[in-house]
Protein backbone atom coordinates (compact mmCIF):
# COMPACT_ATOMS: atom_id res chain seq x y z
CA UNK A 1 0.00 0.00 0.00
CA UNK A 2 1.22 3.68 -0.49
CA UNK A 3 0.32 7.17 0.40
CA UNK A 4 -0.67 9.51 -2.23
CA UNK A 5 -1.06 13.50 -1.79
CA UNK A 6 -3.61 15.13 -4.12
CA UNK A 7 -2.66 18.76 -4.08
CA UNK A 8 -4.94 21.07 -5.27
CA UNK A 9 -4.02 22.28 -8.98
CA UNK A 10 -3.58 26.13 -10.29
CA UNK A 11 -7.62 26.44 -10.92
CA UNK A 12 -7.06 29.87 -12.36
CA UNK A 13 -4.66 32.79 -13.67
CA UNK A 14 -3.67 34.86 -10.08
CA UNK A 15 -5.89 32.88 -7.98
CA UNK A 16 -4.00 32.17 -5.18
CA UNK A 17 -6.16 30.34 -2.96
CA UNK A 18 -9.79 28.76 -2.53
CA UNK A 19 -12.10 28.36 0.11
CA UNK A 20 -13.61 24.67 0.86
CA UNK A 21 -17.52 24.59 0.09
CA UNK A 22 -18.52 21.57 0.65
CA UNK A 23 -16.94 17.66 0.94
CA UNK A 24 -18.28 14.58 -1.34
CA UNK A 25 -16.19 11.78 0.92
CA UNK A 26 -14.82 11.51 4.27
CA UNK A 27 -12.02 9.75 5.60
CA UNK A 28 -12.42 6.04 5.40
CA UNK A 29 -14.02 6.32 2.47
CA UNK A 30 -13.14 4.19 -0.55
CA UNK A 31 -13.13 6.61 -4.08
CA UNK A 32 -12.74 5.62 -7.67
CA UNK A 33 -10.69 7.68 -10.06
CA UNK A 34 -12.44 10.73 -11.50
CA UNK A 35 -15.31 10.55 -8.22
CA UNK A 36 -16.04 13.88 -7.37
CA UNK A 37 -14.12 14.56 -4.10
CA UNK A 38 -14.86 18.55 -2.89
CA UNK A 39 -16.47 21.50 -4.09
CA UNK A 40 -13.83 24.81 -3.77
CA UNK A 41 -14.86 28.18 -4.42
CA UNK A 42 -12.51 31.15 -5.56
CA UNK A 43 -12.95 34.77 -6.15
CA UNK A 44 -14.99 33.42 -9.86
CA UNK A 45 -16.86 29.97 -9.02
CA UNK A 46 -16.89 27.19 -7.72
CA UNK A 47 -15.11 24.40 -8.91
CA UNK A 48 -15.65 20.14 -8.34
CA UNK A 49 -12.19 18.72 -7.78
CA UNK A 50 -12.07 14.65 -9.12
CA UNK A 51 -10.19 12.06 -7.19
CA UNK A 52 -7.27 11.24 -9.84
CA UNK A 53 -6.85 7.93 -8.53
CA UNK A 54 -8.86 4.96 -6.82
CA UNK A 55 -8.12 4.24 -3.42
CA UNK A 56 -9.30 5.18 0.58
CA UNK A 57 -9.74 8.81 1.78
CA UNK A 58 -7.12 8.91 5.18
CA UNK A 59 -6.89 12.54 5.63
CA UNK A 60 -8.76 15.66 4.20
CA UNK A 61 -7.60 19.41 4.53
CA UNK A 62 -9.90 21.10 6.88
CA UNK A 63 -12.94 21.93 7.07
CA UNK A 64 -16.14 23.94 5.15
CA UNK A 65 -15.09 27.50 4.94
CA UNK A 66 -11.24 27.47 5.28
CA UNK A 67 -8.62 28.38 2.97
CA UNK A 68 -6.62 26.25 1.03
CA UNK A 69 -3.24 27.57 -0.65
CA UNK A 70 -3.03 26.41 -4.62
CA UNK A 71 -0.17 23.50 -4.56
CA UNK A 72 -1.22 22.43 -0.67
CA UNK A 73 -2.26 19.00 -0.17
CA UNK A 74 -6.51 18.82 -0.33
CA UNK A 75 -6.91 15.29 0.38
CA UNK A 76 -4.06 11.99 0.63
CA UNK A 77 -5.84 8.38 -0.64
CA UNK A 78 -4.10 5.27 0.08
CA UNK A 79 -4.08 3.05 -3.20
CA UNK A 80 -2.51 -0.11 -3.72
CA UNK A 81 1.06 -0.37 -4.66
CA UNK A 82 4.50 0.20 -3.08
CA UNK A 83 4.91 3.61 -5.08
CA UNK A 84 2.71 6.10 -5.54
CA UNK A 85 1.95 7.09 -8.77
CA UNK A 86 3.35 10.76 -10.20
CA UNK A 87 1.20 13.58 -8.84
CA UNK A 88 -0.47 15.04 -12.05
CA UNK A 89 -2.89 17.27 -10.51
CA UNK A 90 -6.38 16.53 -12.43
CA UNK A 91 -8.02 19.92 -14.45
CA UNK A 92 -11.18 20.89 -12.66
CA UNK A 93 -14.57 20.60 -14.21
CA UNK A 94 -15.91 23.48 -15.60
CA UNK A 95 -17.46 25.78 -13.17
CA UNK A 96 -20.88 24.85 -11.49
CA UNK A 97 -21.54 28.29 -10.43
CA UNK A 98 -19.94 32.14 -9.70
CA UNK A 99 -19.35 34.36 -6.78
CA UNK A 100 -21.36 36.88 -7.81
CA UNK A 101 -19.62 39.80 -7.40
CA UNK A 102 -22.12 42.20 -7.20
CA UNK A 103 -26.04 41.35 -5.96
CA UNK A 104 -28.38 40.92 -7.21
CA UNK A 105 -31.93 40.30 -7.75
CA UNK A 106 -34.44 38.46 -9.59
CA UNK A 107 -37.89 38.67 -10.74
CA UNK A 108 -39.48 36.20 -8.00
CA UNK A 109 -43.64 35.59 -8.96
CA UNK A 110 -44.93 35.93 -5.47
CA UNK A 111 -48.44 34.04 -4.78
CA UNK A 112 -51.31 35.98 -4.60
CA UNK A 113 -54.18 34.84 -2.46
CA UNK A 114 -57.12 36.18 -4.07
CA UNK A 115 -59.55 37.78 -1.57
CA UNK A 116 -62.93 35.88 -1.97
CA UNK A 117 -66.29 37.41 -0.86
CA UNK A 118 -67.98 36.89 1.52
CA UNK A 119 -71.69 36.89 2.73
CA UNK A 120 -72.27 39.43 4.71
CA UNK A 121 -75.48 38.11 6.01
CA UNK A 122 -75.18 36.75 9.81
CA UNK A 123 -76.39 33.27 10.23
CA UNK A 124 -76.88 31.54 13.76
CA UNK A 125 -73.88 29.94 15.67
CA UNK A 126 -74.48 27.78 19.29
CA UNK A 127 -74.74 30.18 22.26
CA UNK A 128 -73.73 29.82 25.74
CA UNK A 129 -74.77 29.11 28.84
CA UNK A 130 -77.95 28.94 27.32
CA UNK A 131 -78.62 32.64 26.25
CA UNK A 132 -80.52 31.69 22.88
CA UNK A 133 -79.10 31.33 19.59
CA UNK A 134 -76.37 33.95 18.13
CA UNK A 135 -76.24 35.24 15.36
CA UNK A 136 -72.79 35.42 13.40
CA UNK A 137 -71.81 36.64 9.40
CA UNK A 138 -69.83 33.95 7.43
CA UNK A 139 -66.92 36.14 7.51
CA UNK A 140 -66.73 36.14 11.61
CA UNK A 141 -67.32 32.34 11.37
CA UNK A 142 -64.62 31.92 8.73
CA UNK A 143 -62.60 34.22 11.07
CA UNK A 144 -63.37 32.39 14.12
CA UNK A 145 -62.62 28.73 12.45
CA UNK A 146 -59.04 30.61 11.31
CA UNK A 147 -57.99 31.19 14.65
CA UNK A 148 -59.78 28.21 16.28
CA UNK A 149 -62.19 29.94 18.49
CA UNK A 150 -65.07 28.44 19.92
CA UNK A 151 -67.99 30.93 19.21
CA UNK A 152 -69.78 29.23 21.73
CA UNK A 153 -66.92 30.99 24.22
CA UNK A 154 -67.52 34.10 22.68
CA UNK A 155 -69.92 36.68 24.40
CA UNK A 156 -71.53 39.12 21.64
CA UNK A 157 -71.97 42.47 22.37
CA UNK A 158 -75.32 42.91 20.56
CA UNK A 159 -78.01 40.66 18.66
CA UNK A 160 -75.09 38.79 16.51
CA UNK A 161 -71.33 38.13 16.99
CA UNK A 162 -68.68 40.85 15.36
CA UNK A 163 -65.32 41.02 14.66
CA UNK A 164 -64.79 43.62 17.20
CA UNK A 165 -66.29 40.58 19.81
CA UNK A 166 -63.53 38.38 18.78
CA UNK A 167 -61.26 40.91 19.06
CA UNK A 168 -62.23 41.64 22.72
CA UNK A 169 -62.15 37.81 23.10
CA UNK A 170 -58.24 37.60 21.85
CA UNK A 171 -57.51 40.04 23.93
CA UNK A 172 -58.78 38.66 27.44
CA UNK A 173 -60.24 35.49 27.25
CA UNK A 174 -56.75 33.72 27.43
CA UNK A 175 -56.39 30.33 28.42
CA UNK A 176 -59.28 29.60 26.33
CA UNK A 177 -57.53 27.68 23.70
CA UNK A 178 -57.95 29.62 20.44
CA UNK A 179 -54.86 29.08 18.32
CA UNK A 180 -51.59 31.52 18.78
CA UNK A 181 -50.20 33.82 16.36
CA UNK A 182 -47.94 30.64 14.95
CA UNK A 183 -49.73 27.92 13.44
CA UNK A 184 -46.53 26.26 13.38
CA UNK A 185 -44.41 24.24 15.70
CA UNK A 186 -41.26 26.28 16.94
CA UNK A 187 -38.30 25.96 15.26
CA UNK A 188 -35.46 24.94 17.61
CA UNK A 189 -32.53 27.54 17.12
CA UNK A 190 -29.53 27.04 14.80
CA UNK A 191 -26.39 28.11 13.88
CA UNK A 192 -25.88 28.34 9.83
CA UNK A 193 -22.02 29.02 9.16
CA UNK A 194 -21.62 31.33 6.86
CA UNK A 195 -19.36 29.81 3.54
CA UNK A 196 -18.82 29.70 0.08
CA UNK A 197 -20.79 31.86 -1.73
CA UNK A 198 -23.13 33.45 0.91
CA UNK A 199 -19.79 34.62 2.59
CA UNK A 200 -18.23 36.22 -0.75
CA UNK A 201 -21.88 38.23 -1.05
CA UNK A 202 -21.33 39.23 2.75
CA UNK A 203 -17.60 40.02 1.70
CA UNK A 204 -18.69 42.19 -0.94
CA UNK A 205 -21.87 43.44 0.40
CA UNK A 206 -19.58 44.60 3.42
CA UNK A 207 -16.60 46.23 1.22
CA UNK A 208 -19.11 47.84 -0.99
CA UNK A 209 -20.61 49.86 1.93
CA UNK A 210 -17.35 50.62 3.35
CA UNK A 211 -15.22 51.60 0.83
CA UNK A 212 -17.94 53.34 -1.53
CA UNK A 213 -19.55 56.89 -0.21
CA UNK A 214 -23.34 55.49 -1.46
CA UNK A 215 -26.17 58.40 -2.48
CA UNK A 216 -29.67 57.56 -3.98
CA UNK A 217 -32.41 59.17 -6.18
CA UNK A 218 -35.82 57.85 -6.94
CA UNK A 219 -37.68 59.04 -9.95
CA UNK A 220 -41.86 58.51 -10.25
CA UNK A 221 -42.25 57.49 -14.10
CA UNK A 222 -45.76 57.41 -15.69
CA UNK A 223 -45.34 53.90 -17.87
CA UNK A 224 -49.28 53.54 -19.26
CA UNK A 225 -47.90 53.79 -22.66
CA UNK A 226 -45.07 51.55 -21.93
CA UNK A 227 -47.10 48.78 -20.89
CA UNK A 228 -49.36 49.35 -23.36
CA UNK A 229 -47.10 48.88 -26.14
CA UNK A 230 -45.54 45.81 -24.17
CA UNK A 231 -48.83 44.26 -24.36
CA UNK A 232 -49.36 44.50 -27.89
CA UNK A 233 -45.79 43.42 -28.45
CA UNK A 234 -46.38 40.38 -26.07
CA UNK A 235 -49.43 39.68 -28.54
CA UNK A 236 -47.66 39.10 -31.78
CA UNK A 237 -44.54 38.08 -30.09
CA UNK A 238 -45.12 34.79 -32.05
CA UNK A 239 -42.07 31.86 -30.88
CA UNK A 240 -40.32 34.73 -29.08
CA UNK A 241 -39.83 34.93 -24.82
CA UNK A 242 -42.26 37.01 -23.74
CA UNK A 243 -41.34 40.74 -22.80
CA UNK A 244 -40.96 41.89 -19.07
CA UNK A 245 -40.42 45.26 -18.12
CA UNK A 246 -36.90 44.48 -18.24
CA UNK A 247 -35.69 44.69 -21.96
CA UNK A 248 -37.40 47.84 -22.09
CA UNK A 249 -35.72 49.15 -19.37
CA UNK A 250 -32.09 48.48 -20.57
CA UNK A 251 -32.49 49.91 -24.08
CA UNK A 252 -34.05 53.33 -22.27
CA UNK A 253 -30.97 53.20 -20.39
CA UNK A 254 -27.97 51.75 -23.33
CA UNK A 255 -29.95 54.71 -25.65
CA UNK A 256 -29.31 57.28 -22.40
CA UNK A 257 -25.42 56.30 -21.35
CA UNK A 258 -23.70 57.98 -24.32
CA UNK A 259 -24.75 61.61 -22.88
CA UNK A 260 -23.53 60.45 -19.43
CA UNK A 261 -20.49 58.25 -19.48
CA UNK A 262 -19.12 58.55 -16.22
CA UNK A 263 -22.31 55.90 -14.92
CA UNK A 264 -20.96 53.38 -17.03
CA UNK A 265 -17.52 53.15 -15.48
CA UNK A 266 -15.40 51.38 -12.73
CA UNK A 267 -13.47 52.67 -10.18
CA UNK A 268 -10.01 51.86 -9.21
CA UNK A 269 -9.87 53.59 -5.97
CA UNK A 270 -6.63 52.14 -5.18
CA UNK A 271 -4.91 53.26 -8.54
CA UNK A 272 -7.14 56.36 -8.48
CA UNK A 273 -8.23 55.45 -12.15
CA UNK A 274 -11.70 55.71 -13.43
CA UNK A 275 -12.48 53.68 -16.65
CA UNK A 276 -15.26 54.66 -18.55
CA UNK A 277 -16.86 51.98 -20.82
CA UNK A 278 -17.92 52.62 -24.34
CA UNK A 279 -19.42 49.24 -24.56
CA UNK A 280 -23.03 48.63 -21.85
CA UNK A 281 -21.81 45.24 -20.30
CA UNK A 282 -25.62 45.01 -17.94
CA UNK A 283 -25.70 42.75 -15.08
CA UNK A 284 -28.70 41.24 -13.90
CA UNK A 285 -28.84 40.59 -10.28
CA UNK A 286 -30.28 37.71 -9.95
CA UNK A 287 -31.59 35.60 -7.06
CA UNK A 288 -30.32 31.48 -6.55
CA UNK A 289 -31.03 28.92 -4.13
CA UNK A 290 -27.20 29.93 -3.17
CA UNK A 291 -27.51 33.61 -3.30
CA UNK A 292 -27.42 36.72 -5.41
CA UNK A 293 -25.65 36.44 -8.40
CA UNK A 294 -25.16 38.85 -11.13
CA UNK A 295 -24.60 37.29 -14.91
CA UNK A 296 -24.03 40.01 -17.22
CA UNK A 297 -25.26 40.64 -21.06
CA UNK A 298 -22.57 41.57 -22.63
CA UNK A 299 -22.67 44.76 -25.34
CA UNK A 300 -26.22 44.83 -24.50
CA UNK A 301 -26.04 48.17 -26.64
CA UNK A 302 -26.45 46.11 -29.66
CA UNK A 303 -28.74 43.98 -28.69
CA UNK A 304 -32.93 44.50 -29.65
CA UNK A 305 -35.64 43.84 -27.30
CA UNK A 306 -36.55 40.36 -27.94
CA UNK A 307 -32.43 39.24 -28.21
CA UNK A 308 -32.53 40.79 -24.66
CA UNK A 309 -35.55 38.94 -22.99
CA UNK A 310 -33.87 35.68 -24.46
CA UNK A 311 -30.35 36.61 -23.01
CA UNK A 312 -32.20 37.92 -19.84
CA UNK A 313 -33.82 34.20 -19.63
CA UNK A 314 -31.12 32.15 -20.72
CA UNK A 315 -28.53 33.65 -18.16
CA UNK A 316 -30.72 33.71 -15.18
CA UNK A 317 -32.07 29.93 -15.88
CA UNK A 318 -28.04 29.27 -15.95
CA UNK A 319 -27.53 30.97 -12.82
CA UNK A 320 -30.17 28.99 -11.18
CA UNK A 321 -29.27 25.90 -12.08
CA UNK A 322 -25.62 26.52 -11.62
CA UNK A 323 -24.11 26.43 -14.64
CA UNK A 324 -23.14 29.77 -15.39
CA UNK A 325 -19.47 30.58 -16.74
CA UNK A 326 -17.16 32.43 -14.96
CA UNK A 327 -16.94 34.45 -17.64
CA UNK A 328 -20.82 35.09 -17.69
CA UNK A 329 -20.33 36.58 -13.92
CA UNK A 330 -18.06 39.21 -14.42
CA UNK A 331 -17.35 42.14 -16.28
CA UNK A 332 -20.25 44.36 -15.95
CA UNK A 333 -19.83 47.61 -16.24
CA UNK A 334 -23.26 48.80 -14.95
CA UNK A 335 -26.07 46.92 -12.65
CA UNK A 336 -29.71 46.30 -12.93
CA UNK A 337 -31.63 44.90 -9.86
CA UNK A 338 -35.49 44.10 -9.95
CA UNK A 339 -37.72 42.43 -7.60
CA UNK A 340 -40.30 42.54 -10.00
CA UNK A 341 -43.65 42.61 -8.53
CA UNK A 342 -42.17 42.55 -5.03
CA UNK A 343 -40.29 45.55 -5.80
CA UNK A 344 -41.39 47.72 -2.86
CA UNK A 345 -42.44 51.70 -3.70
CA UNK A 346 -38.64 52.66 -3.69
CA UNK A 347 -34.74 51.02 -3.32
CA UNK A 348 -31.78 52.09 -2.07
CA UNK A 349 -29.48 49.13 -3.76
CA UNK A 350 -25.77 48.71 -3.29
CA UNK A 351 -23.59 49.42 -5.83
CA UNK A 352 -21.50 46.34 -7.32
CA UNK A 353 -18.25 47.11 -6.86
CA UNK A 354 -15.95 48.13 -8.50
CA UNK A 355 -19.33 49.60 -10.55
CA UNK A 356 -19.80 53.03 -10.22
CA UNK A 357 -23.83 52.91 -10.50
CA UNK A 358 -27.27 50.19 -9.78
CA UNK A 359 -30.43 50.97 -10.95
CA UNK A 360 -33.56 49.23 -9.68
CA UNK A 361 -36.83 49.50 -11.13
CA UNK A 362 -39.79 49.44 -8.52
CA UNK A 363 -43.40 47.50 -8.67
CA UNK A 364 -45.75 49.13 -11.15
CA UNK A 365 -49.12 50.38 -9.27
CA UNK A 366 -52.25 52.04 -10.76
CA UNK A 367 -53.30 55.05 -9.21
CA UNK A 368 -55.29 58.03 -10.44
CA UNK A 369 -53.73 61.24 -11.42
CA UNK A 370 -54.55 64.31 -13.42
CA UNK A 371 -54.33 64.34 -16.96
CA UNK A 372 -55.52 68.19 -17.35
CA UNK A 373 -58.76 68.81 -15.84
CA UNK A 374 -59.72 64.91 -15.51
CA UNK A 375 -58.51 62.30 -13.07
CA UNK A 376 -57.89 59.29 -15.30
CA UNK A 377 -55.74 56.13 -13.99
CA UNK A 378 -52.48 55.51 -14.71
CA UNK A 379 -49.54 52.74 -14.16
CA UNK A 380 -46.95 54.23 -11.78
CA UNK A 381 -42.97 53.21 -11.61
CA UNK A 382 -40.47 54.25 -9.52
CA UNK A 383 -37.04 54.02 -10.38
CA UNK A 384 -34.23 54.08 -8.42
CA UNK A 385 -30.57 54.37 -8.43
CA UNK A 386 -27.45 54.56 -6.43
CA UNK A 387 -24.33 56.51 -7.27
CA UNK A 388 -20.59 56.11 -6.11
CA UNK A 389 -20.34 59.68 -4.58
CA UNK A 390 -17.05 59.88 -5.77
CA UNK A 391 -17.24 59.50 -9.56
CA UNK A 392 -20.94 60.58 -9.89
CA UNK A 393 -22.58 63.77 -8.68
CA UNK A 394 -26.43 64.08 -8.05
CA UNK A 395 -26.96 66.44 -10.91
CA UNK A 396 -25.46 63.65 -13.35
CA UNK A 397 -27.62 61.12 -11.53
CA UNK A 398 -30.59 63.06 -11.42
CA UNK A 399 -30.13 64.11 -15.21
CA UNK A 400 -29.73 60.67 -16.66
CA UNK A 401 -32.72 59.18 -14.69
CA UNK A 402 -35.26 62.22 -16.21
CA UNK A 403 -32.97 61.05 -19.59
CA UNK A 404 -34.17 57.60 -18.87
CA UNK A 405 -37.58 58.94 -17.68
CA UNK A 406 -38.39 60.68 -21.10
CA UNK A 407 -37.85 57.59 -23.36
CA UNK A 408 -40.27 55.33 -21.34
CA UNK A 409 -42.80 57.41 -21.38
CA UNK A 410 -42.65 58.23 -24.94
CA UNK A 411 -41.81 54.44 -25.64
CA UNK A 412 -41.78 55.50 -29.59
CA UNK A 413 -38.50 56.95 -28.85
CA UNK A 414 -36.91 53.99 -27.74
CA UNK A 415 -37.18 52.66 -31.37
CA UNK A 416 -36.58 55.96 -32.73
CA UNK A 417 -32.92 56.72 -34.65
Amino acid sequence: MALFSFRLPDIGEGIAEAEIVGWHVKVGDRVEEDQPIADMMTDKATVEMESPVSGVVVRLAGEPGQQIAIGSMLVEIEIEGEAAPALTPIAPLPEREGSGEGRERSEPQPVVEEEQPIASTPTPAPSPEGRGEVLASPAVRARAKELGIDLAQVKPSGDHIRHSDLDAFLLYGTGQGYRPASRSARRADEEVKVIGLRRRIAENMAASKRAIPHFSYVEEIDVTALEEMREQLNAHRGDRPKLTMLPLLIVAICRALPDFPMLNARYDDEAGVVTRYGAVHMGIATQTDAGLMVPVIRDAQDRNIWQLAAEIRRLADAARTGKAKSEELSGSTLTLTSLGPLGGVATTPVINRPEVAIIGPNRIIERPVFRGKEVVPAKLMNLSISCDHRVVDGWDAASFVQAVRKLLETPVLLFAD
